[in-house]
């Protein structure tokens, strides 16, 4: 089955959205299976292009960012709307079975948080409105860590590179999908600043304090290849091939989907990651926020035009 090419469709001068209150979805009890179909309001998301295939149960989801591929704050709003409406679409075991988030900005999955919204809040040393953030990133991807309480595999694509923000939130999902050469890392030691939105809590059960703290710390930039060596990459495809990847990994295992989803929950049971331990170290990444001096900033500055210089490339290569 081949992925149609991006929507056309799409508005592109949305209303801004009120900020979504976070709200703990509830565990789902089955209620059989029903035959379903996304929410039509998931069609009218402004920065994620969804497909979906009904036939293999699987929901296909594209970031298409305005500006630079961060996570802007409508970014990150759509993202609580697109959980609340596959959550609605699909409780009670409805027909989804996986659930695949990508990107359509060429040889980009996310750069991460906005540094450009970071920097304006420093500088003002408005921590409300960076904790406000944070909170917002890390009510995502617990969510996601839980798999929405619905009977899914996610699976995180990255046909392009991960980095800061981008990163972390590829490791909430139970299977990564990278294509070679993609490149990931957490650059945030650069401008005296550490990963605040998951990549501690994740890294440590996934590797271990030691090497946690060395990538962290570091600042450490690797490949798809080595992600792979490494066992926080699953699956390895080339160049341009990453969806086919994803789709033979789905065709592969969809005989194996509820085993293999329980056997994601039970890593779960014995490496929980409470919405509490997100937000405390959330807390501790805007305290030290507040701390940079100006030469930070300016570090960071320089990172936004590089980001800028990045897209500029990948939008003239891609035509």
């Amino acid at each position: 089955m081949r992925i149609p090419p991006p929507s056309t469709h799409l508005a592109t001068t949305p209303e801004r959205r009120r900020r979504l209150p976070y709200t703990k979805l509830p565990t789902i009890v089955r209620r059989g299976t029903v035959e379903a179909e996304p929410d039509r309001a998931l069609y009218d998301l402004q920065q994620l292009e969804i497909e979906w295939d009904r036939e293999r149960g699987t929901l296909w989801t594209f970031m298409r960012p305005k500006g630079r591929a961060c996570y802007n704050t409508d970014l990150l709003d759509e993202f609580h709307r697109w959980q609340a409406l596959i959550h609605k679409s699909f409780e009670g075991d409805a027909g989804l079975r996986y659930l695949v988030l990508g990107s359509r900005v060429p040889g980009v999955f996310s750069l991460g948080g906005d540094l450009r919204f970071f920097t304006g809040r420093i500088r003002e040393q408005d921590r409300e409105a960076l904790v406000e953030y944070g909170y917002s990133c890390v009510r995502i991807l617990h969510r996601n860590l839980q798999s929405l309480h619905l009977p899914v595999i996610t699976i995180g694509l990255a046909q392009g590179d991960a980095l800061g923000g981008g990163f972390e939130s590829l490791l909430s999902f139970d299977v990564i999908v990278a294509e070679k050469g993609t490149k990931f890392g957490l650059p945030e030691n650069l401008f005296g600043l550490f990963p605040g939105m998951g990549a501690s809590s994740l890294l440590v059960r996934k590797l271990g304090p030691g090497r946690a703290a060395e990538m962290i710390l570091r600042g450490e930039v690797l490949t798809a290849e080595e992600m792979h060596d490494c066992g926080l990459v699953h699956i390895l495809a080339e160049r341009g091939e990453g969806v086919a990847a994803v789709q033979e990994y789905i065709a592969r295992n969809s005989r194996r989907h509820s085993s293999q989803r329980a056997v994601y929950e039970s890593f779960r049971v014995v490496h929980p990651i409470s919405l509490k331990e997100l937000e405390r170290i959330v807390d501790l990444w805007a305290d030290a926020a507040l701390t940079l001096r100006e030469q930070d900033l300016r570090v960071m500055e320089r990172l936004i035009a590089a980001q800028d210089r990045i897209r500029a490339a990948a939008l003239k290569a891609a035509g």
